[in-house]
């Protein structure tokens, strides 16, 4: 969460300043890093995904960013994942909300291209409604699953 947290502060623009494409670059530098992970296909994984929810309150579109990690048991058997995730929650618009639910996933060693993952990402359509706006709100945080 900490690795995050360093590329969402670089040039030191405050959390509440951040603009969805602020936040979408510093999760992809975040994405990009290589860690000390087990080499399976669906060990290191981005999940992008946005939609209107209402987890704690009132219906708010929500795009969340995740990172899950593969945690391995003392005998390299799957334990559970890790999640570090950037949720970024807009003020509600009729416009967001007609935007629906999507959700892709990216694993390093799953065969794919990161960076044809990210192109596919920003040619959604919903991105250019998203891209500029700030979010009312944003949630880092990590999670067992």
């Amino acid at each position: 969460m900490n690795l995050l947290q360093e590329e969402l502060q670089v040039g030191r623009i405050a959390l509440s300043d951040l603009t969805t494409e602020d936040a979408w670059l510093a999760f992809i530098r975040f994405g990009r890093r290589r860690l000390d992970m087990p080499r399976a296909p669906d060990a290191d994984g981005l999940l992008f995904q946005y939609g209107t929810y209402s987890f704690d309150g009132p219906a708010t579109f929500t795009l969340d960013r995740t990172r899950q990690f593969e945690i391995n048991d003392s005998d390299g058997d799957h334990d559970h994942y890790v999640q570090v995730h950037c949720e970024l929650r807009y003020a509600h618009a009729a416009e967001l909300q007609a935007l629906g639910h999507f959700e892709s996933w990216f694993f390093h060693d799953g065969g794919g291209d990161l960076d044809r993952w990210t192109e596919g990402v920003v040619s959604r359509a919903a991105w250019s409604v998203v891209r500029e706006l700030r979010p009312v709100d944003v949630k880092v945080y990590q999670e067992r699953v």
